[in-house]
């Protein structure tokens, strides 16, 4: 279990599936990341079985209830396509629409960098959006990802079709340099006698 000022990020249960199913079902929420929305709980138990049961895969839960409202993964090598190093990996996330515009994901995908590199010894963390994902590009940009490359034609295999894909990537020595330059401005509030 990982922990963030608002959030608990946490292995899925199959007690999770309702709550999945509310929010995996709404059709603005699974296609545009490249999976049809749910059709049943009966499914969403099975998501939960067979593709959230990765070794770092976790349901994103707000300390208040500690209920299922998204998920996010760091896919290790052999269940991504972005690398096949073992110091490397990819973050995948996706988040309930009621939620959306509060910041939730990038503080998820700030403690799973730093997880990525402080715990499990991560030199790099790829990231990928296709083509008019316009709010999973922000939260790219907004947690320091750099872009790398557009790929046309990228099989999206559970929607039957092609799309542009865009690629972004994190280094571990990326991410010291915007720690240091976000802890900063604390050590110099310190310094200053406050």
């Amino acid at each position: 279990m990982l922990e963030t000022e608002r959030l608990i990020l946490r292995r899925w249960k199959e007690s999770d599936a309702e709550n999945l199913f509310e929010y995996a079902k709404d059709p603005d929420v699974g296609p545009i990341a490249g999976w049809p929305p749910h059709q049943s709980v009966e499914e969403s138990l099975d998501v939960i079985r067979n593709v959230f049961n990765g070794p770092e895969a976790y349901a994103i839960c707000l300390k208040t209830d500690n209920k299922a409202i998204g998920a996010i993964e760091l896919k290790l090598n052999g269940h991504t396509d972005m690398t096949d190093r073992d110091d490397a990996c990819e973050l995948g996330y996706w988040l309930g629409k009621p939620f959306w515009g509060r910041g939730i994901v990038p503080e998820a995908a700030r403690e799973m960098l730093r997880h990525a590199f402080e715990e499990l010894g991560m030199q790099k963390v790829w990231c990928g959006y296709y083509d008019g994902n316009l709010k999973s590009k922000r939260v790219q940009e907004k947690c320091g990802f750099r872009y790398q490359w557009t790929t046309e034609g990228v099989d999206v295999p559970l929607m039957h079709e092609k799309r542009t894909g865009h690629v972004n990537l994190m280094t571990k020595e990326d991410w010291h340099r915007l720690k240091y330059q976000t802890a900063e401005p604390a050590l110099y509030a310190k310094s200053a006698g406050n």
